[in-house]
């Protein structure tokens, strides 16, 4: 018999990045005394991982629990980007609304659109947060007409259009119904939470039913499992049996249960239906698997996951420079990695690829294989990586492509650049609106004409455009596209660049090192301004001599070489080029590299 659990609330919150999300729970924690009066707390508490803080964005999603009014509110942080999509999706079926942050001043953004049409086929009612009211350039009411002509065009039913809006400003820490009177704090927001948001109905005396959503890891416990009792009462030290996507239950203890106060991870006895929480003890388990009662062992449906759009191939690393920096470095240790990550994020796929010692990985987006080689990275491993290439899929007898939606803001001057290059990458343009001085443009674009697409975009808005974009789906294959306009700097030598060398280079090229770096035969050491590759000798020294003659003593002035990122350097290289990512350097080089060979 179902009940609903008056005490308990679940919740996701989900948001465009960069919206506010994890600002917004900080101010939660501290509203609800979560905090002691004198703890030290950073910013974004709940992005806790290097990578997180370093790029001020989400990447795994992350849950807290806070106590108000006698009722335990269960938020998940989850991740903005559309990368990371996966996380998203996994973490709807824990909940049972969700708070849809959206900023006042930019409004519905690709990845409202996403996530709100995620949360709208798990039946799942939004309350709108219209955050940043602060700013003096707020437009509240119109964002909300916005969500609202949204949530139409999703197909929303009338319930999830009736949705409650509460403003926010989660710097601040506040919140109110109407955004003429400002608020104190946010308890109009949790007030709204208890009001409209449903308690979980559930079964609490039927067989127990859990179902894995996301995976952790502990240096001392092992694999964790996170996710929610579905039914029945989950008890620690208790005899379960998990069933697998072959069906075939297998039976093991749980050794802990924790549940979440706050930022902390707190031991518990028992978590009844409706509760989120976390597992140790069971070491053999994929995301979707469902752990019961060894007397009626009844599998939940599995989670459906979108397909990855792109893939790149990890190849081991065979440049002359192979070994010098990594620690992990063979393709049976490259594997181990890959099959570990894959295990973690059901987003991402991992295929043997042609030769033994190569992988396909296929993502989300480039984004999301960017944070992929990072991470790999900063744990030691050395490797190569060549460019992103889309997943063609055969729909209804039709080879169809990965389409975005691609959201453009630039200043009124720098519209007509943006509007010249992206139809010639076969874009179209949906909408386009005058923001105060600045220009709002949407267009449908294929995944593969946005392919080093941001370097040329923040060239030509002088930096001062954003680019915001999110997997809409598949369409038809838009036909050929036009390749890389500018050719590679290759150096012919071996040794270290020299600044004499170097000088003479640059006037005709842009350098990715300056002086004084090792280089190798076949290494890409800048980009050419003309089409076509430009062997050079780069090593060469000046000649002394005891003659002296005009010119003999000018300054030799380098420009500042351009430093490339993961994700740049994967948008610049081309085919016949390979990223080589050690735990020190980023270094593009040649697939063949001898010079004499590739003209062959």
């Amino acid at each position: 018999m179902r009940r609903p659990r008056k005490e308990v609330r679940n919740l996701a919150i989900i948001a465009h990045v960069d919206h506010g999300k994890t600002t917004l729970v900080d101010g939660l924690l501290r509203q609800t005394g979560t905090f002691r009066a004198n703890q030290a707390v950073t910013e974004r508490a709940m992005d806790n991982e290097d990578l997180e803080r370093e790029r001020g964005i989400t990447i795994h999603s992350k849950s807290t629990s806070v106590e108000f009014e006698g009722v335990r509110i269960h938020l998940v942080d989850t991740p903005g980007h559309a990368d990371f999509g996966g996380e998203v999706e996994r973490v709807l079926g824990m909940v049972d609304a969700v708070l849809l942050l959206v900023d006042a001043v930019e409004g519905v953004m690709p990845q409202t659109r996403f996530v709100l049409g995620k949360a709208l086929s798990h039946g799942l009612r939004p309350i709108l947060v219209v955050n940043k009211i602060d700013r003096p350039e707020q437009r509240a009411r119109a964002v909300v007409d916005e969500v609202f002509d949204l949530l139409v065009e999703l197909g929303a039913s009338d319930e999830q259009l009736d949705f409650p809006v509460v403003y926010a400003s989660a710097k601040a820490g506040t919140a109110t119904l109407d955004p003429e009177r400002p608020g104190r704090d946010l308890r109009p927001l949790l007030d709204t939470i208890l009001a409209e948001a449903p308690a979980p109905a559930v079964d609490e005396d039927g067989p127990l039913q859990f179902q894995a959503v996301t995976l952790g890891y502990d240096e001392f416990l092992g694999r964790l499992v996170i996710g929610r009792v579905e039914r029945g009462v989950l008890r620690r030290s208790q005899t379960a049996v998990r069933v697998p996507e072959s069906g075939v239950p297998e039976s093991f203890r749980v050794t802990k249960l924790f549940g979440a106060r706050g930022l902390e991870r707190v031991e518990i006895d028992e978590a009844r239906a409706g509760d989120v929480c976390i597992i140790a003890g069971v070491d053999s388990i994929d995301i979707g698997d469902t752990i019961c009662d060894p007397a009626a062992p009844e599998a939940l449906p599995r989670i459906g996951i979108d397909p990855p759009t792109i893939r790149v191939r990890f190849c081991v690393n065979t440049s002359p420079f192979a070994g010098r920096e990594g620690r992990f470095v063979t393709s049976r240790q490259i594997a181990d990695r890959l099959r570990r990550e894959a295990l973690g994020n059901v987003s991402i796929r991992i295929a043997p690829g042609e030769t033994s010692d190569t992988f396909d990985v296929a993502g989300r987006g480039e984004l999301q294989l960017g944070i992929l080689i990072e991470t790999m990275r900063r744990e030691g491993y050395e490797f190569a990586v060549s460019r992103p290439e889309i997943i063609v899929r055969e729909i209804d007898g039709r080879a169809c492509e990965p389409v975005e939606d691609v959201v453009v803001e630039v200043p009124e001057a720098y519209a007509g650049a943006v509007l010249e290059k992206l139809p010639v990458r076969k874009g179209r343009l949906v909408t386009m609106e005058k923001r105060g001085a600045q220009v709002v443009m949407q267009f449908v674009v294929p995944s593969r004409g946005l392919f080093g697409y941001r370097n040329e975009f923040l060239t030509d808005t002088r930096g001062e455009g954003v680019l915001h974009r999110t997997v809409r789906g598949y369409e038809a294959f838009a036909g050929e596209l036009p390749r890389r306009t500018v050719g590679a700097i290759v150096s012919s030598e071996a040794g270290d660049t020299t600044a004499y060398s170097l000088f003479h280079i640059q006037e005709r090229s842009t350098l990715f090192l300056g002086a004084g770096v090792p280089v190798y035969e076949g290494q890409v050491v800048g980009e050419n301004r003309r089409p076509g590759d430009l062997n050079v000798n780069v090593v060469r020294a000046k000649k002394l001599t005891n003659i002296r003659a005009a010119g003999k003593d000018e300054n030799t002035v380098l420009s500042p070489p351009r430093r490339l990122t993961i994700e740049s350097a994967l948008e610049w290289i081309e085919d016949d080029e390979l990223l080589e990512v050690t735990p020190q350097s980023l270094r593009l080089r040649k697939r063949e590299l001898s010079a004499s060979r590739r003209k062959r």
